[in-house]
């Protein structure tokens, strides 16, 4: 594999998607909902999801984005 290439599927597919949840308004706050018990937001909720499950994750966050 091109050395190229790898870093095209690393950006294309993690950093990106990362960049994109933690920037749109549409990823929810950075603080919990008031009374929650869990201390963090939905926005680190939603990069834990794409940084763990990559692509997936992300195609997973513009789905609940748009319904």
């Amino acid at each position: 594999m091109p050395v190229w290439l790898a870093w095209s599927i690393v950006i294309g597919g993690w950093l990106l998607p990362l960049l994109q949840v933690a920037a749109s308004p549409a990823s929810g706050p950075w603080a919990p909902p008031p009374g929650s018990r869990c201390p963090f937001g939905p926005r680190v909720g939603w990069l834990v999801i794409v940084l763990v499950a990559g692509p997936l994750g992300w195609l997973l966050y513009m789905r609940r984005r748009r319904a």
